[in-house]
C-alpha cells in the first residue's frame, strides 16, 4: 500500500499582507514535500482552491517546483477541479510535470467541494454534472491519443489537433476523487479509473460499500481488476505522543471545520467530538506512530485500499510540528504499516 500526504496549503484568511502570507506558506510547503521525499513516503498531493484561506489555485505549478527538488515521491493534484478548467491545459500542465519529474506525475480529478471557481471562470452551477462528465471524457481522449478529435456542449470542438507535450508515462495516471456520491463512484468503476475517497467525518467503515460498488461497476464493465485501484484520503496528525498530536492538531483542524461549517450549515465541533473521532472507529488518524499505524492497518483490512493519504497541514498548524509529523510518518509509521501488511499482502 502506498502511503502519502496531501494538503490545501492553508493560509491565514485574515492576513493583511496576503502576498507575504502566501510566500511564507509556499516556502514551507516546498520544505514539507522535500522532507516527505527524503523520509521515503510514496505520494504528495496538492489541492486546488480559489479562496482566501488556501494558497494554491494551480497545483501543477507547485508540483513542477517540487519535481525538481525531489527524486522519488509521486506528485499529484488532490484535486484538480476539472469542471471549471480546460482539460487541454490540465493535460499539458501535468504532462510537463511528468517530464520534469521523470515520470512521477498524476492527476486526481474531481468536481470540487467548493464552488468559487465556477463563477470565477464563467460557468453555470446548473451545469455542474454535465461539465465534469464532458471534460473528463475530453481529458481521457487527450491522454489516450496524440491527435484528438472531440466535440461536446461545454467547450469548443477539437477537429483533429495534436496536443503537446506528451507525458513520459503511458498513460499518465488519472484518479477520480469523490466525496461519497454513489453515481461518481460507479462512473469511475465503469471507466476503469482509480478511485480516491475522501473521509473527513463519521465512521469510515460505513464508506466501505462504496468500494464494493466501485469494484462491481468495474467488473460489469469488463475492466481489468488491476486498474481498479483505491485510496482513502483522511485528516490526521502524528506526534511523538498521542496527547501531543491531539493538542497540536485540535485547534487548527477545528477552526477550519467550523469556518467551513458556518458556510454550509454544519453544527460546530468541539474537543469532545474531536476526541471521539480520533478513537478506533472515528475518521481522524491522530496519535503517536504506533497508534496511527495500527489504525491505518485496521482500515486497510476494511477497505483493501491501495493508497492511504493523510492531510496533516490543516489550518494554521505550526510548520515545525508538521515537519516532525512528516518525519515520524516516513521513519516510524510507514515501516510499521509495511511490515504489518507485507506477509499477508505481498502484492499490495
Amino acid at each position: 500500500m502506498e502511503l502519502g500526504l496531501y494538503t490545501f496549503a492553508d493560509v491565514d484568511p485574515n492576513a493583511t499582507d496576503k502576498g507575504a502570507e502566501g510566500a511564507r506558506r509556499l516556502a514551507n510547503l516546498m520544505e514539507e514535500i522535500a522532507l516527505a521525499d527524503e523520509v521515503g513516503l510514496d505520494v504528495f498531493g496538492i489541492g486546488e482552491h480559489h479562496r482566501a484561506d488556501y494558497a494554491v489555485s494551480s497545483p501543477a505549478t507547485i508540483l513542477a517546483a517540487a519535481a525538481v527538488r525531489t527524486k522519488r515521491i509521486r506528485l499529484t493534484s488532490a484535486v484538480s477541479v476539472l469542471s471549471s478548467d480546460d482539460p487541454v491545459r490540465v493535460f499539458q500542465q501535468f504532462a510537463t510535470v511528468d517530464l520534469l519529474s521523470n515520470g512521477r506525475a498524476e492527476i486526481m480529478a474531481g468536481r470540487g467541494s467548493f464552488i468559487e471557481s465556477f463563477p470565477l471562470f464563467g460557468y453555470d452551477l446548473d451545469d455542474y454534472d454535465k461539465l465534469f462528465a464532458e471534460k473528463l471524457d475530453l481529458l481521457l481522449a487527450l491522454r489516450d491519443e496524440e491527435v484528438v478529435t472531440w466535440s461536446g456542449e461545454t467547450r469548443a470542438a477539437i477537429p483533429g489537433r495534436g496536443v503537446y507535450p506528451r507525458p513520459l508515462q503511458k498513460p499518465l495516471p488519472l484518479w477520480i476523487a469523490v466525496g461519497g456520491t454513489p453515481q461518481s463512484v460507479a462512473r469511475a468503476g465503469v471507466l476503469g479509473l482509480p478511485l480516491a475517497l475522501a473521509i473527513i467525518g463519521g465512521q469510515p467503515r460505513r464508506f466501505a460499500p462504496l468500494f464494493d460498488l466501485y469494484r462491481e461497476s468495474g467488473r460489469r464493465a469488463n475492466r481489468d481488476p488491476a486498474t481498479l485501484k483505491t485510496s482513502i484520503n483522511v485528516h490526521g496528525f502524528i506526534a511523538d505522543t498521542t496527547e501531543k498530536a491531539a493538542d497540536v492538531f485540535y485547534e487548527p483542524q477545528a477552526a477550519v471545520m467550523n469556518r467551513i461549517g458556518r458556510e454550509r450549515g454544519w453544527g460546530p465541533t468541539n474537543r469532545q467530538h474531536f476526541d471521539q473521532s480520533r478513537g478506533p472507529e472515528g475518521a481522524l488518524f491522530v496519535g503517536d506512530p504506533e497508534t496511527v499505524a495500527e489504525k491505518i492497518v485496521a482500515h486497510h483490512r476494511i477497505f483493501g485500499n491501495d493508497r492511504f493519504l493523510l492531510q496533516m497541514a490543516i489550518g494554521l498548524t505550526p510548520h515545525r510540528e508538521v515537519m516532525r509529523g512528516i518525519e515520524l510518518f516516513g521513519t516510524k509509521v510507514a515501516p510499521l504499516v509495511r511490515k504489518a501488511l507485507t506477509p499477508a499482502e505481498t502484492g499490495a
